[in-house]
């Protein structure tokens, strides 16, 4: 029988794990609903954050500052990409904007080789939140961790109102239904794409900087999530944040919960050589397997951009 604990636990973790997909993906998801732009260095502004805010927290001694230029140095590289290169993709074919892009990540990742090396930068989680929370009949779990999980309800709650309750948002909810419509109406559809592209660099490198502390900073480390990111898109439906925040905790429970306990599950029916060798595979597969089941029974994803 498993153990209630550590169910509870890796219920955290694997909270804690879509609060940090949903950071990256929701910039991502808002570039491809309402630029309709397939943005695949999406994943460097994740890497360039960490590798900012490890340098300059390493150099200050603090994590703040580090954090904050990390932030800084995102949104001035993702406003001068927009303005230099994005813009001249709106109107291409998704193939050339996949292209493009393709080759925008291979010079972040050489330039990050450059100024930074290859050896991996790490950061310390910051003193006030090290250590570990009690919660209840003797569990504890890292305060970091609980401090990831409330960052994200954060983000989550003031995208939310952004998109929801302000004159900007609506103009996001509108451009993603109905973009032609806004160009229309006299909207400086420009300022409102370049202001996006900024947003989600911004989102990007809050997750990436977020993790650095628990990964390693190297010039891979937004490739691996990016895949999941575009799962999270699917599941979720293109253009809808609410969609991604939903679809970002489902895959990161089926991840961290499949992970934990599949093998174990497995262990009673078949040999152990099966699950040391299919195993984490079996794990893999399921988070693909429920994409493929929503795209089956719901094309546009669990929320339309109309709804989220």
């Amino acid at each position: 029988m498993l153990d209630p604990g550590l169910i509870f636990i890796q219920t955290l973790n694997g909270l804690q794990f879509g609060m940090m997909l949903f950071l990256f993906t929701a910039g991502l998801t808002l570039v491809l609903g309402v630029m309709n732009l397939v943005n695949l260095a999406h994943g460097s502004f994740f890497m360039i954050g960490a590798f900012v805010a490890a340098d300059v927290s390493q150099r200050s001694g603090s994590f703040t500052i580090g954090a904050l230029a990390g932030l800084l140095a995102s949104f001035l590289i993702g406003i001068a990409l927009e303005l230099t290169v994005v813009r001249r993709l709106y109107t291409r074919n998704h193939l050339d904007q996949v292209l493009v892009t393709f080759g925008l990540i291979l010079v972040f990742h050489e330039s990050a080789r450059i100024v930074w090396g290859s050896a991996p930068l790490y950061i310390a989680i910051p003193p006030i939140l090290d250590g570990a929370t009690d919660l209840f009949d003797g569990l504890s779990y890292p305060t970091y961790r609980l401090f990831l999980i409330a960052l994200g309800l954060v983000v989550a709650g003031g995208l939310y109102f952004l998109i929801a309750k302000t004159k900007i948002g609506m103009l996001i909810r509108a451009g993603s239904s109905n973009r032609e419509l806004v160009e229309i109406l006299g909207i400086d559809v420009r300022f409102l794409f370049t202001f996006i592209f900024g947003l989600g660099a911004v989102l990007a490198a809050l997750g990436g900087i977020a993790m650095a502390p628990i990964l390693s900073v190297e010039a891979s480390m937004g490739d691996s999530v990016l895949i999941l990111a575009l799962v999270v898109i699917v599941i979720g439906g293109v253009g809808s944040v609410r969609g991604s925040f939903v679809a970002a905790v489902i895959v990161g429970m089926v991840d961290t919960l499949g992970r934990a306990f599949l093998p174990i599950m497995l262990a009673g029916v078949v040999s152990d050589s099966v699950v040391s060798n299919y195993g984490p595979g079996l794990v893999s597969t399921l988070v693909y397997l429920i994409m493929v089941i929503v795209l089956l029974t719901k094309p546009e994803g669990l929320f339309s951009a109309r709804k989220g």
